[in-house]
Parts: structure tokens; C-alpha cells; sequence
């Protein structure tokens, strides 16, 4: 099919307008119906309809975008268009993907009065632990990176179909946490109770990274990260009205990569399932209750050499963003799996990329590692211009890659950046591992938004892989809650950088936590799931 790039890029432009008739007032209504959307702009007794058509944007490739060598396999010749631009994560009740949302601008909802005082332990849950030694070590318990939990509010309907099931137990409520673990299960928590309210999931092999929910589907989608046996691992699916594992992929026999793991969070987007591997392939699935079917692939090369996507797939309208560990900062058209453009970000970037809208232009944040560079380097910090991938803002962040034993430990960003909101809108928080670099270990820097430059920064005595997440009081000021490799939570006010609180647990925080009202949920190392209650 032949596409007119300028016609593409007018109808772009009348979508931007419609938007900002948004912000000056008018109302913005969503129609979803016979695979297309609407958006409709009234003001007064005139309303406009905007046809999905003219919100995708366009299907072309930036020069930056040749040096992405790639196939895309297609199961069929029936075309595979996105059917609507809805996040059907970010006005949910539910914590369904990696930072709630398709943009991973993690807004998860957390909210606290006044000044908090206190960190406080409500339950601790214990996982299993797994003393298999695989080709990477013994991995334990508890919950490594990404090991975010996943949060779900379940209506009576749904809980009535879950019985079906026969794996609930008497702790069954209708707050629910999912937990993938190290140890290879899968654990369904009151999140009243900390008590086990489902029977375990076998997983199969080392879970790292953090699994989704289907908006649509009872489905629980979990990503492998290291084999236990044999050396196969892949992505998997659980029909949750079954409470068994009903679809398996991996390995994939055309990959260009030969590494099968799959720690990204996949998400839905348009009616399809967009799942990147470390085996160099972003997937596309079709699914239903219990299935996936694969629609599409893009497999990819950059000088020669094919990466492995560690972060997970951010997503505006029909770009999808994502980085690798060789550096490479691409954008996908998802109607075609095409590349749109291409960044080259120095090093090994496993933190997901994260994007807002400002202005009616997205724009992405991501930032690098100390890997490939040697001992010592630079975290590259950059926001770029999501629809073209230009540079808006470079900041170099010299860190270290240090030898411990057993393995060595990057330098770096490998937690996801928390755009800030509500009174640091301009704001922008991460840890990074700086490993000695100006005699600290980890931090937690606050950066403008605009460009790129420090407000301040609070120092770690250990890295810290895990990202923070927000909290707003009933004045609109901000709190940011970080964790770090020391077992540390620390609550900061998000304006001065001031510590108001904080609770030292002694085991290693790489996992991000979530929000649930004036609560934490996070997972540590140490075989421990954690709720705590901000006060």
C-alpha cells in the first residue's frame, strides 16, 4: 500500500489542532465502534469527528531510521491496522503493566495528607526460595528487576467467574496482587491480608522482569527471564479462569538473537498484544480468553549485530518506543512494525522509556548504562522528540562499572524515570548507580524537564535499580518514594529534596514498587513482598 507522507502529515496536524481546542476548554468524547474511533471536539452547538485515520501518525521513516536493518514476518496478508488509540490502563483501578500505563508515566494514584511522618509495615509476604543453580547462579526468592506487582480491584462478576477455577483460596478477596517471583511461582495476595488468596503459579523457569494483565481478558501474560533446565525459556499466558498456563513461545527458531528471554512488560495497544524479546524481535498477537496468536514480527539489526530489549514497549498513539543493550533508541510504527526513527544512545539501555505530551508534542526521556563503555563513563540522560527523534536535551552523569563477586555491577540507569506531577510538573526523578563516581554509590536526582539540569540530589550509601513512584498530598505537593539496593525506602519531598521519612529493611530493593492509595507494595531479594502504609 502506497502512503502519502504530506497527506499523512496534514491530517497529523489537524489532530493537533483538535487537541489544543481541547485545552482551551472544549470537550474531548472517545467513540470506539466497527474497528474505528472517534474523537469528538464540542464547543457549544458544534461538534467535529475526527476519524481514527487522521489521529495515527504518519507511516514514515526518518534517515536516522536506515541504519535499523529489519524484516517484518507476517503470519498472513490480512492487514493488522491498530482498531482504537485508548491506554486502557491509565483510567483504570488497576495496576496492569509495568507503570500503569501505555505512556509508563506512572501516575499509579498515590495519594497521602499533609507531611508523612512514618513508613509502616502493614504484612510481609514470604516466597519460596530456589536453590537450582542455573547457568547464572542461584537466583532464590523474592523478586529481582523489574519484579513490579500488579494491582486489581475485581468487580463481582469477575469474582464469580474465578470460582469457577477451584484455585481460590478461603483469603480470596476482592483486592488482588499478582507477584512473579525468582523462584519461578507465581503468587495471588489479599492485598487486605498479605495472605495467599489463589493457588501458585508455576511459572517454569526465573521470573525478573514484570508480567500484565489483559484489560480485555482474564489473561496474566508472564516474560522468562533465566532458564532453570534445559536451557528454554520464552513468554507464557494463563487463562486465569482456568488457573493454567495456556499458550508457550520459546524459543524462537528465526530469531536473530539467540537469547530467549523475555523481560519486558507487554502491553495492549489497539486490539493487539506488543510483546519485545531479548532475542531481538518485538511481537504482535492477536489474542482472546486464553490465547494469543502471533499477527506479526520485526526482527532487527544495528551495525551488524542484533540487540536484546530488556525495557518495555512505551507507547503514544501508534508510535511505540523502546531501547536496547546496545544503545539503540527506536520508534515503531505499530500499524506496520516498521521503524519510524532511530537514537544512538552510547551504551546498554534497559530502563523503559517513558513519554508525555507537552504542548501537543510527545516527547521521551531515557537514559543509558556504564556497560559496553568500560570502567568508568557517562549516563547519558536525553529527551528527544518522540515523532522524529530529534535531540531536545543531552545531560552527561559520570557513573562506574564496579567488580563485585561473582559479577560485575554497571554504572547507570536501570531504574525508569518518574515524570513529576502535580507541584514538580517540571520535574523529573531516577536512580541511578553511580558506583563511586563522585564518591557516592546511588542517587536519587531531580532534573528540569526543560533542560536536562540538576534541581538536587539525594545520596545512597548502595546503587539502586528500583524506579520511584509518586505521592500527592491534598495541597498538590509531591512526595516520591525511592528504594535502594541497601533495603532503604525513603519518602522525599519532591520540591526541596528533603527526606520526611524512611524505613531500613536490610535486604536488596531491585524491584519497582506501586501505589495503592497511602500504600506501597514492593518486592525485595531477600524472599519478602512488603506492604507499607505512608502515615
Amino acid at each position: 500500500m502506497t502512503i502519502d507522507m504530506n497527506h499523512n502529515i496534514q491530517k497529523w496536524a489537524r489532530a493537533v489542532g483538535c487537541l489544543s481546542l481541547v485545552a482551551a476548554g472544549m470537550t474531548l468524547l472517545l467513540h470506539t465502534s466497527c474497528n474505528r474511533q472517534e474523537r469528538r471536539v464540542t464547543n457549544q452547538d458544534t461538534t467535529e469527528v475526527v476519524p481514527l485515520e487522521q489521529l495515527m501518525l504518519p507511516d514514515t521513516a526518518y534517515a536516522s531510521a536506515d541504519a535499523v536493518k529489519y524484516v517484518v514476518e507476517q503470519a498472513d496478508s490480512t492487514p493488522s491496522p491498530l482498531r482504537d488509540l485508548d491506554d486502557r490502563y491509565a483510567a483504570a483501578d488497576r495496576v496492569m503493566t509495568f507503570r500503569k500505563n501505555l505512556l509508563r508515566n506512572a501516575d499509579f494514584g498515590g495519594r497521602v495528607q499533609g507531611t508523612p511522618t512514618a513508613i509502616e509495615t502493614a504484612w510481609e509476604f514470604t516466597t519460596d526460595i530456589d536453590t537450582v543453580h542455573t547457568s547464572h547462579g542461584v537466583w532464590g526468592g523474592g523478586t529481582g528487576w523489574t519484579g513490579q506487582p500488579l494491582y486489581a480491584k475485581w468487580t463481582d462478576a469477575e469474582m464469580q467467574a474465578f470460582r469457577t477455577s477451584g484455585a481460590l483460596t478461603a483469603d480470596f478477596g476482592r483486592e488482588e496482587l499478582f507477584v512473579a517471583s525468582l523462584c519461578g511461582r507465581g503468587y495471588f495476595i489479599n492485598f487486605q491480608t498479605g495472605k495467599l488468596s489463589r493457588q501458585k503459579l508455576d511459572l517454569g523457569n526465573v521470573i525478573k522482569g514484570t508480567p500484565s494483565l489483559d484489560p480485555d481478558y482474564q489473561n496474566l501474560y508472564v516474560g522468562q527471564g533465566v532458564a532453570r533446565k534445559g536451557g528454554i525459556m520464552g513468554c507464557e499466558a494463563f487463562d486465569l479462569l482456568k488457573h493454567e498456563r495456556t499458550f508457550y513461545f520459546g524459543p524462537d527458531p528465526k530469531a536473530w538473537r539467540n537469547w530467549g528471554a523475555f523481560d519486558s512488560s507487554p502491553v495492549v495497544v489497539g486490539g493487539y498484544l506488543f510483546w519485545p524479546g531479548e532475542n531481538g524481535s518485538l511481537y504482535k498477537y492477536e489474542r482472546r480468553q486464553g490465547e494469543l496468536h502471533r499477527v506479526s514480527v520485526m526482527r532487527y539489526r544495528v551495525n551488524g549485530a542484533a540487540p536484546g530489549i530488556e525495557s518495555s514497549l512505551c507507547v503514544y498513539r501508534n508510535y511505540g518506543f523502546f531501547c536496547d543493550n546496545h544503545g539503540n533508541v527506536i520508534c515503531v510504527n505499530l500499524n506496520t512494525m516498521r521503524p519510524v526513527w532511530h537514537y544512538y544512545n552510547h551504551d546498554d539501555s534497559d530502563g523503559t522509556v517513558v513519554c508525555r505530551e507537552e504542548q501537543g508534542v510527545p516527547y521521551v526521556y531515557t537514559a543509558c548504562e556504564v556497560d559496553r563503555q568500560g570502567e568508568q563513563g557517562q549516563c547519558y540522560f536525553v529527551k528527544l522528540n518522540g515523532l522524529n527523534g530529534q535531540r531536545v536535551w543531552e545531560r552527561q552523569i559520570p557513573c562506574r562499572r564496579v567488580e563485585l563477586t561473582g559479577k560485575s555491577l554497571d554504572g547507570g540507569m536501570y531504574s525508569t524515570p518518574l515524570l513529576g506531577l502535580a507541584d514538580c510538573a517540571d520535574m523529573l526523578f531516577v536512580n541511578l548507580c553511580r558506583n563511586g563516581a563522585d564518591h557516592v554509590m546511588g542517587q536519587l536526582m531531580a532534573l528540569s524537564t526543560a533542560d536536562g539540569t540538576t534541581r538536587y540530589s539525594v545520596d545512597y550509601r548502595q546503587f539502586a535499580w528500583s524506579s520511584p513512584i509518586p505521592f500527592v498530598n491534598e495541597k498538590g505537593e509531591l512526595f516520591v518514594l525511592a528504594c535502594d539496593a541497601g533495603g532503604n525506602v525513603r519518602l522525599v519531598h519532591g520540591k526541596s529534596g528533603r527526606v520526611v521519612c524512611q524505613t531500613a529493611m536490610g535486604s536488596n530493593f531491585e524491584s519497582s514498587p506501586i501505589a495503592v492509595g497511602n500504600t506501597a507494595v514492593v518486592g525485595c531479594r531477600g524472599g519478602k513482598i512488603y506492604k507499607f502504609v505512608i502515615k
